[in-house]
């Protein structure tokens, strides 16, 4: 992941880097390239050049340009990723709101609000790049990302779908068979058919036993004597694959 920080005042420049680095230690999870500018104009001729980043960080009010400015060039080139803006006005919280900003922060920046800015920044870029899984609900049809389940169960012939952030979505009455209904999911590598009623998301598994996969939430699901031995080599690969 890529993170770019504009700013014309090389002294703020590296106070936003620096809490970069420390958001960066703080999370392991956290791997991205920081790229810097003190020159707006650089900045808008890669942008040009469609050198984009995963994110940007950028300063309002610069000399020869606004952040507007930038926005508006990404937003007109195509590029939807998150952007933050910082500044010592809150006179342009408007303009950022056309331009689709995340997160408007004030100076003098303080950690706590630009490493909750990072959470959803990313989490943003992480919903936009994920695949989602339709769920016919009674208030119609819902998309999930598949990033954002955690672990599906069939309740009754409904779908119980358990999301990363403590939701449920549960579906209407299922006609087809829960195989049928989970065999999109089964075709990513992340997700895994554990029991006849149960479908988890192996980047949400926190530990696995003889009988049962333990979720990142607490939820202890079971494991068939079928399938124990196709999810333990399942998980030992996923995980393999994570560290190499």
């Amino acid at each position: 992941m890529k993170v770019t920080i504009c700013d014309d005042s090389i002294e703020d420049l590296r106070k936003i880097e620096k809490l970069l680095q420390k958001y960066i230690d703080l999370n392991n999870s956290a791997h991205f390239e920081i790229t810097k500018y003190s020159d707006p104009g650089k900045l808008t001729q890669d942008i040009s050049n469609r050198q984009f980043a995963d994110i940007y960080i950028l300063d309002m009010i610069m000399s020869n340009q606004t952040g507007i400015d930038i926005g508006r060039q990404l937003r007109k080139t195509g590029c939807q990723n998150p952007i933050i803006y910082i500044t010592l006005s809150d006179d342009y919280a408007l303009d950022a709101y056309h331009i689709h900003a995340v997160r408007y922060l004030l100076k003098p920046l303080n950690e706590t609000d630009l490493f909750e800015a990072m959470d959803y920044a990313i989490s943003c870029g992480e919903v936009k790049n994920s695949p989602v899984y339709l769920i016919k609900t009674k208030d119609g049809l819902i998309s999930a990302p598949y990033s954002k389940i955690e672990y599906i169960e069939n309740v009754s012939r409904t779908l119980d779908v358990h999301l990363t952030d403590g939701r449920n979505i549960r579906s209407i009455f299922i006609r087809k068979s829960f195989d049928n209904e989970i065999s999109e999911l089964l075709q990513d590598r992340c997700f895994i058919q554990a029991h006849k009623s149960y479908i988890i998301n192996l980047n949400c598994v926190k530990q696995l036993t003889l009988a049962s996969v333990i979720m990142e939430s607490g939820k202890q699901i079971p494991v068939s004597k079928t399938r124990a031995a196709s999810v333990k080599k399942a998980y030992l690969a996923f995980i393999a694959e994570q560290y190499r």
